[in-house]
């Protein structure tokens, strides 16, 4: 066997038992969930935002849609750092040993960034949106029978992907640094990158703009300051490079 093909082995085996302990490490959280999951759905139907909202059971098997979706979010949430983690650890033995802490220290960055998306979306959007469709329901009039599982699933529809989201900053630092994209690049998509985050906008709100508009600013703003980062990332990046081009030149001669 060729020592490159020994290497991919290598590299698949390395990919392989990460995989496994995150596997392992999410049976673990989902367990940790079902002890978690009562609490924090009784809390969301009291909260202030659910106040004068009256939730309604459909079907029989709503409950345990909603107990099995909660522990399920509930595990993917606690496991993202281990998982985040051994991403790191897998292609760490490919970065400079200052970019391996550095980028180390995006976990929990991240994880902030995650929790800050979460309860932008909690507090702010969907409070708006909720009560939007609600007295929308009231000015046609409709009497408003919400059931629980509809109201959790579009909880979940409207914070999480805001959470993912806000994430972006980090993840283009990380791949900048890992020169899969530049700043020249997301310069150059710039104005598509815009219409698909208008689409985004479109899917998570309702159809009135007022929401939209809501949900856009953030978008914008979040695309900015990833172009930013990306700039001074490549830019010391680039620099890098530079002083270790001249240092080998120098053990050269």
């Amino acid at each position: 066997m060729s020592d490159k093909s020994m290497s991919i082995t290598k590299h698949l085996q390395e990919l392989r038992r990460r995989i496994l302990i995150v596997i392992i490490g999410f049976i673990i959280a989902f367990i940790i969930g079902f002890f978690l999951a009562k609490p924090a759905i009784v809390y969301l139907q009291h909260a202030d935002i659910a106040n004068g909202i009256d939730l309604n059971n459909f079907r029989i098997t709503d409950p345990i849609n909603i107990f099995m979706e909660m522990a399920f979010v509930i595990g993917i949430v606690m496991v993202s750092p281990l998982i985040m983690y051994q991403l790191w650890a897998f292609v760490s033995p490919g970065l400079y040993e200052n970019e391996r802490k550095v980028t180390l220290s995006y976990i929990p960055i991240s994880i902030l960034l995650f929790l800050g998306g979460v309860a932008f979306a909690y507090f702010i959007l969907f409070p708006y949106v909720l009560h939007f469709m609600v007295h929308l329901s009231q000015s046609l009039g409709i009497h408003n029978v919400i059931g629980i599982n509809e109201y959790f699933r579009f909880l979940l529809q409207i914070t999480l992907p805001f959470g993912i989201i806000f994430e972006l900053p980090i993840v283009v630092m990380f791949l900048t640094k890992l020169g899969l994209i530049t700043p020249q690049f997301l310069s150059k998509i710039r104005k598509y990158a815009y219409f698909v985050l208008l689409i985004i906008a479109g899917i998570i709100t309702p159809p009135d703009v007022m929401s939209q508009i809501i949900v856009m600013i953030p978008l914008v703003f979040l695309y900015e300051l990833s172009l930013i980062i990306s700039k001074r990332t490549y830019k010391k990046k680039v620099l890098r490079e530079q002083q270790y081009l001249l240092q080998e030149e120098e053990e050269v001669e």
